[in-house]
């Protein structure tokens, strides 16, 4: 029985989706997406976003996936099944272990914000019990309760990968994800009642045409885009090696971008409007010259500060925001670990448990150091994986598949589930475009990482 048939996949088409935009949606979508568009005009902002989703992270998504179902591994052995030059096969191995680096880097600060962001939820369950001791400690920043937080955050991580694809991956993506919209739609409608939010949707929905064109709003939401999705992250890839030949391709990884998109968007409904509340409860938001005071604290700092001034539902309310986030951020870490547990199952033969715990272990042992040395190491740390590793594993990942794949071969691939590929118009651009614009986008990003 060869590796391609026996290997576990998705049991269904929504498990994936569910599933892939689990991985895609995290912190950076509830978080990072509505600090950009604070911090960038608002719907001026949202509308390049949507843009630059579609010209931008969408072709490249497909070929992460599409490199992952072709080689129907992980991303070591994917990369090197793109050629048959040995050579090349051992610079694709490299390009391999190089992405393989992403999500273990990045699990490694990620988790760190997931433990906050689980001892926020627990610190206004005992602010409603009203435990004053433990909600100082758990909404506190000391190193014990940075630990503990990390710990128990990984603990769950783990226990989801070691169920295994179908066990574990989709049958808690398909729980959490629909439960992340439901949290966000009562969310929503909680906040639209409260006074100053029209004000907040409005600054979000409408955009100032004048901004539009600005080079550094443009940048922002391009790699804003590219984050989202997880471009250069591995985990598009692995979860691709998972994905039936039977499906449509393009189709799937537009439905994983629309929904990720969605999340986002979602996440600006609720944020936005809440930073408007929180402004008109007497919280300062913006510097005098526009600028956002507390990008990096947003969510820790102005939303809890709202929810306090609202009473008792406002407190209820804290619980639901902060369980949210504890489910946006799992489905991202989950995908995350899966990268190396596949690579290790795969070479070793070792059983799934085992694996995910060791290897989950391991990267929490860094995770540990860095909670250890924060000042040093965090910002190092996040700095050094979302901001150089991850682009400029995107952009390896794009050269291969556009320059090293053969054009024959991967269009036979993206055939496979959807007979009339070369036929579609995004078929018959997609192959140069790869080749030529997107690496151009991906040096563009990484050049503004830069400046």
């Amino acid at each position: 029985m060869t590796q391609a048939n026996s290997r576990e996949t998705f049991g269904s088409r929504l498990g994936f989706i569910l599933a892939a935009a689990g991985a895609a949606v995290g912190l950076g979508n509830i978080w990072g997406f509505p600090t950009q568009a604070a911090t960038n005009g608002g719907g001026a902002f949202l509308l390049v976003y949507l843009v630059l989703i579609l010209v931008v992270a969408y072709p490249m998504l497909v070929v992460e996936m599409a490199i992952g179902r072709y080689g129907q591994a992980n991303p070591v052995d994917s990369m090197r099944a793109l050629t048959s030059d040995k050579k090349t096969k051992r610079l694709g191995a490299t390009v391999g272990w190089v992405g393989l680096s992403v999500p273990s880097a990045v699990l490694a600060f990620y988790s760190i914000v997931g433990g906050w962001i689980i001892c926020y939820m627990l610190g206004a369950m005992t602010d409603i019990l009203g435990w004053e001791a433990a909600t100082t400690w758990l909404k506190g920043f000391s190193v014990e309760r940075n630990l503990l937080g990390t710990i128990v955050f990984y603990i769950f991580t783990i226990l989801i990968v070691q169920g295994g694809v179908k066990q574990g991956i989709e049958k808690w993506s398909t729980r959490l994800m629909p439960a992340l919209f439901a949290l966000f739609v009562v969310l929503f409608v909680y906040i639209m009642m409260q006074q100053g939010a029209v004000e907040g949707l409005r600054h979000y929905l409408i955009p100032d045409f004048n901004k539009i064109w600005d080079k550094k709003l443009i940048l922002a939401a391009m790699g804003q885009g590219f984050f989202s999705l997880t471009i250069g992250g591995c985990s598009m890839l692995i979860y691709g090696s998972y994905l039936s030949k039977k499906e449509n391709l393009p189709k799937m990884a537009m439905n994983v971008t629309l929904v990720d998109t969605a999340v986002a968007f979602i996440a600006g409904l609720v944020v936005l409007p809440a930073m408007f509340v929180a402004m008109h409860k007497g919280v300062q938001i913006y510097a005098p010259d526009g600028s956002l005071l507390s990008s990096d604290t947003l969510v820790f700092r102005v939303l809890p500060m709202m929810f306090d001034s609202l009473g008792l539902l406002g407190q209820l309310f804290a619980v639901v925001f902060f369980l949210l986030l504890t489910i946006a951020a799992l489905t991202s870490s989950i995908s995350m670990l899966e990268c190396p547990v596949a690579l290790v199952g795969e070479r070793f033969h070792t059983k799934r448990t085992p694996t995910s715990w060791i290897l989950g272990g391991i990267i929490a042992i860094f995770s540990v150091v860095i909670v250890y040395h924060f000042a040093d190491l965090f910002g190092l740390v996040a700095t050094v994986a979302t901001q150089y590793l991850q682009p400029f594993t995107a952009l390896l990942f794009c050269l291969f598949g556009g320059w090293v794949w053969n054009r024959n071969t991967k269009l036979k691939e993206l055939e496979q589930g959807f007979t009339e590929f070369r036929q579609s118009t995004f078929g018959k651009i997609w192959p140069w475009y790869v080749r030529f614009v997107c690496p151009l986008m991906v040096i563009a990003i990484i050049w503004a990482s830069f400046n």
